[in-house]
């Protein structure tokens, strides 16, 4: 809950403050990163690679690989404050009996030994194998995917996407089901981690109280990444990522905290988590950086079939108006200047919306963009500030936008609201006959709100006073997406339960998006 102290008054803070603050962060932290030699370790009598292995953002002849050496073990090979040079394998058959690329990159102590290694001149649209190597310990294998060529006419394309994922509410069962189903691509649209308890009915728990320094997210992410369940997920496919609030503190917006952190406060605060998400996330991005500003959004294509613009819908949004949650509209909300995107953001997605030629164009991002009327006893329309609702000029610009410039097919995913929903985007969402500009696809939480259930009083009001949204539910689960030229079908599949483990799998429901048709029918 918010103080009542308001966020706003921390705003009179001098711009020089921040300005100040962007270049002591970056000024002795890992931005050149001249460690020096990595030291070679030979004889381990402990597994280094407890946090598993993946691999992430590929392209036509390249693909992150990624794992993180243990911190413990590092420390009890007098290691803690090196470099460690960790070696890599990778081959197109899962025995390793024909090797085709080698590699040794170094680990440094200042990112935790964690290991990105942007691996090039691989094959497009090829499956591959990789594994990690420390002295006599070798890690477990992965199993990743190249993009096809940026203009080949490849006719099939298998992703999921998931999100919301709180350690404590329960088992990440649903990630044993994705491992299985070895998707070409998993995109996770935040909340990867959360940063305190949320709720009474814990199943299993965090360690420690909130977290805010670098050393709290490292530890906040050794406590997921414990869960075999995830690593089995990450082993299994490429993963595309970006974050949402719980990755820093629920509900922040730019350099304002949901609390009474001053802008100086939540800055550090970023910084810290924005460098332990890059230690623990296969992800491009430029090698060193820190400090509170990471720009993660970015363009992947996959051959003609696909491209994604994956946003960042937190770091760069003004603040929640009207004091945030579900309100009645105030002189604020009604700024045409709101932004979520940033100007900078927009407008790389804006030119790249026009530009596209690829046939699903997909915008993997984080909050509800549809629509989502509430009304208060007195009938009196609620708008979720927090969702795209909370910058309504914004989010007509950009649906506007897409009519305009004509883009082909575009796709919407969405997490953060614990939920399943599909959703008509509509040029006007009051106008029953207005023009449908595109199709938005909101997947549920794995673990999020804990066990969940089909049906909620606050689903079914919120279907009948949003008839462009055409199903709820509540259950855990993810989504998983197949796209030809000429359909993107999309099965929710959902678990009964995560308070505890073993939980089957099923199809809950299948809607689908027709090439040229933009707008969601049942399948």
């Amino acid at each position: 809950m918010r103080s009542n102290w308001s966020r706003r008054d921390f705003l009179t803070v001098n711009a020089h403050l921040a300005t100040a603050l962007l270049g002591s962060l970056a000024l002795g932290g890992i931005s050149t990163l001249a460690h020096g030699a990595a030291r070679r370790l030979t004889r381990l009598s402990t597994d280094p690679f407890t946090l598993g292995v993946a691999s992430g953002d590929p392209t036509p002849d390249s693909v992150v690989l990624w794992t993180r050496l243990d911190q413990h073990v590092m420390r009890d090979l007098g290691a803690g404050d090196q470099a460690v040079q960790v070696d890599y394998e990778i081959s197109e058959s899962p025995n390793f009996s024909r090797i085709i690329r080698k590699g040794s990159i170094a680990a440094p102590a200042e990112l935790g030994h964690s290991a990105h290694a942007d691996v090039r001149g691989l094959d497009p649209d090829r499956v591959y194998f990789y594994r990690w190597q420390v002295g006599n310990v070798t890690s477990s294998i992965g199993r990743t995917k190249t993009a096809p060529s940026a203009s080949s006419s490849n006719e099939s394309f298998r992703l999921a996407f998931a999100s919301c994922q709180q350690y404590e509410h329960g088992y990440f069962t649903a990630y044993k089901h994705m491992a299985e189903e070895e998707f070409d691509l998993v995109i996770h649209l935040g909340d990867y981690i959360y940063e305190r308890s949320w709720g009474d009915n814990l199943v299993r728990h965090h360690e420690g109280p909130e977290i805010r320094t670098l050393q709290d997210y490292r530890n906040r992410y050794n406590t997921y990444k414990s869960d075999p369940d995830i690593r089995a997920a990450h082993a299994s496919a490429p993963w595309a990522v970006t974050w949402d609030d719980h990755e820093v503190d629920n509900n922040y917006a730019g350099d304002v905290a949901e609390d009474d952190q001053t802008p100086e406060q939540l800055l550090r605060r970023r910084a810290n988590a924005y460098q332990a998400y890059y230690e623990f996330m296969p992800i491009r991005l430029p090698v060193g950086r820190q400090g509170p500003d990471m720009p993660i959004y970015r363009r992947l294509r996959f051959g003609s079939l696909m491209e994604m613009h994956v946003l960042d819908t937190r770091q760069y949004r003004n603040d929640q108006a009207c004091g945030d949650g579900r309100k009645l509209s105030c002189e604020e909300h009604q700024n045409p200047a709101r932004t979520v995107l940033g100007q900078a953001q927009k407008k790389w997605l804006f030119d790249g919306l026009a530009t596209t030629d690829a046939i699903w164009n997909v915008l993997p991002q984080q909050i509800m963009m549809a629509k989502l009327r509430g009304v208060n006893e007195a009938g009196e329309q609620l708008w979720p500030m927090d969702l795209w609702d909370g910058y309504p000029y914004e989010r007509q610009e950009l649906l506007e936008h897409l009519d305009t410039v004509s883009t082909p097919n575009p796709i919407v995913l969405t997490g953060d609201i614990h939920a399943n929903w599909v959703a008509d985007l509509k040029l006007d969402f009051d106008l029953s006959t207005s023009k449908v500009v595109g199709s938005e696809y909101i997947g549920t939480s794995i673990s999020s709100g804990g066990d969940g259930q089909d049906m909620t009083d606050y689903g079914r009001n919120l279907l009948l006073n949003n008839p462009h949204v055409k199903f709820y539910n509540a259950n855990r689960g993810y989504v998983a997406v197949t796209l030809t030229p000429d359909l993107w079908r999309a099965d929710y599949k959902v678990v009964p339960y995560i308070t505890t483990q073993g939980a089957p799998i099923s199809i809950r429901k299948t809607y689908v998006t027709e090439a040229g048709r933009p707008g969601i029918e049942e399948g």
